[in-house]
This record gives structure tokens, sequence and C-alpha cells, in this order.
């Protein structure tokens, strides 16, 4: 078994990807409003806005214990709406060397990638922290259609 994974899972969201995009660009900080259970808060560390080269901070909520994820973003692509995360600190990496999350969307869905190194053997797949994302896409969705 490798050290190395990679998940992706797709979702379909009504509200349409272009305002999914808008909301992990130039809203992120209302996610905490949208998600109040999950996303405790989101701040922006370097950088004004969501852009390439700023260094972000979450603070949410898993299975009852507040965790922090702060992340660098590589990239932004407009056309594809496209973001990469890469996690720079925080609790993801007490379990891997390295995490890196791309979100994308395109015209009725949202895709999230997980790219990872494990520590161990022994660590398991992310695959809870990824029914959370999905959890806040969904909630995300919701919003969106109100």
């Amino acid at each position: 078994m490798g050290l190395k994974g990679k998940l992706i899972s797709s979702v379909e969201v009504k509200c349409g990807g272009h305002l999914f995009h808008d909301i992990l660009h130039a809203k992120t900080h209302h996610i905490s409003n949208i998600s109040p259970s999950k996303v405790k808060s989101f701040e922006i560390h370097e950088g004004e806005t969501v852009d390439v080269g700023s260094i972000v901070q979450w603070t949410y909520n898993d299975d009852g214990k507040d965790k922090t994820c702060k992340q660098v973003i590589e990239a932004i692509d407009h056309e594809t709406k496209t973001i990469t995360w890469k996690v720079i600190g925080g609790d993801l990496l007490e379990l891997y060397d390295s995490f890196t999350i791309i979100s994308s969307c395109d015209h009725l869905w949202t895709t999230w990638t997980f790219l990872y190194e494990k520590k161990t053997e022994d660590t398991l797949e992310p695959l809870v922290f990824l029914a959370y994302v999905l959890h806040v896409t969904k909630e995300i969705e919701n919003h969106l259609l109100k």
C-alpha cells in the first residue's frame, strides 16, 4: 500500500458551478455564515483577497472538535473555475506530510480533489474529511438556491 493518494469526488450543484466558484473565490468569508455548525471562521493572513499567494486559515468543527487548516493559494483559473489550496499548517498535517485540495466547478458540478501523502502506512484515507467538505458543499448549494 502506498503513502501517496488521490481522492476525487464530484457532486451535482443545482445552483450552477459559476456561483459556487464565486463563493469560494470572492465571498469565502461568507461560508462561516452559510455553514456555521461546520465552519467557524475564515481569515486571510497574507494578501487582501483569495488570490494566488494568499495565505488563509479556516477554523472548522469536525466531529465536535474545533480544528484549523492553514493554506496557501497556489493557483486560480477563472476559466475552468479551479482553485488549488495547499495545506501548510493545521490538523491535517498531523496525519499527512502533504495535503492539497483542488476545487473545480463547471456548469452543474463541483469537484473536490485531494492529493496527499500519509505519514505512515496505517494512516487512513481522508474519507471523513471528504464527507465533511461535501456536507459544506451541499450547505452552500442550499444557500445559493434560496
